[in-house]
């Protein structure tokens, strides 16, 4: 059995959920329609519409032209078990000493490694995105040049995956904490199954607004992997709770945007210690200097 898939972008929200609704009334009536934003702050609006019928191409055609959007891609997917199909296919990361592994791979971690166990099922975050492999490169970096910290938080933590490296390596309590409750529930699955347990505080909070990562600080070091509109956002509330000599490590930022973030950061007390770019993404290591 096959369902479907039909995609398309649209300027501004409003409109797309205007689309969104229309949708509704198509027949065959689509199981589920969804809006997102494309954050890359040119203010357009994925509209995506599941079906498990083929689905009505004049009138998806026809809704496009009236609401302005663009044409809908449809797409047949295969019925399959996504998450056997992904363990499959997920191999392990290794950055630097952290190896990143789901369950089906236990017998492949090394000996001299520093393990992190994420299953496909919980897969945002897993190291394969170049975002996240380049910030347990920076952190690796980090320790190799001696630094030791003992206040950490990762703001928009995902699985929690750079959380829980920086407690595997040092034994103060890491906060983590992500906008998206689910993220959070996942964050402390993980911590239970790497053995972290108590180890990780998870909090639900947008950036450092929580009373439990204010009051932690002044930080040694954030972790920040998420875009670059929410980076520049929380650059002030990023020079205040990070201490002189402490690190910010930033990632989620398209190469191109690389240059406006850490000018963005001069001005909040931070310079470049370190700069890495994995295909189109770049991470950052900052230095709490002023």
């Amino acid at each position: 059995m096959s369902t479907f898939t039909a995609l398309t972008t649209v300027a501004g929200l409003d409109a797309a959920e205007a689309l969104a609704e229309a949708c509704e009334a198509l027949v065959p009536e689509p199981t589920g329609v969804g809006t997102f934003e494309i954050e890359d702050g040119s203010g357009q609006y994925e509209v995506a519409a599941y079906f498990v019928e083929a689905p009505d191409l004049a009138g998806l055609a026809l809704l496009a032209a009236v609401h302005g959007a663009k044409d809908w891609a449809v797409s047949d997917v295969p019925d399959q078990d996504w998450v056997a199909k992904v363990r499959r296919e997920l191999a392990p990361v290794e950055a630097g000493r952290f190896f990143v592994y789901g369950s089906h791979d236990a017998d492949k971690v090394p000996a001299d490694a520093v393990p992190l166990l994420i299953d496909a099922a919980m897969a945002f975050g897993t190291g394969h995105h170049g975002t996240t492999l380049g910030c347990l490169r920076a952190l690796d970096r980090l320790i190799a040049a001696g630094e030791v910290k003992h206040r950490v938080a990762d703001i928009g933590c995902g699985t929690a995956v750079l959380a829980m490296a920086a407690a595997r390596i040092w034994p103060e309590q890491v906060i983590a904490s992500d906008i998206d409750p689910v993220a959070v529930d996942v964050a402390l699955a993980n911590a239970r199954a790497n053995g972290l347990d108590g180890r990780l505080a998870c909090v639900v909070a947008p950036g450092f607004d929580a009373t439990e990562i204010t009051e932690a600080a002044p930080y040694d070091l954030v972790f920040a992997n998420i875009l670059k509109g929410p980076l520049i956002a929380i650059a002030p509330d990023m020079g205040r709770h990070t201490g002189i000599g402490g690190h910010a490590i930033l990632s989620g930022i398209l190469n191109e945007q690389a240059d406006e973030v850490i000018e963005v950061y001069s001005r909040h007390g931070f310079n470049l210690a370190h700069r890495e770019e994995i295909v189109d993404w770049t991470t950052l290591t900052l230095l709490k200097t002023s």
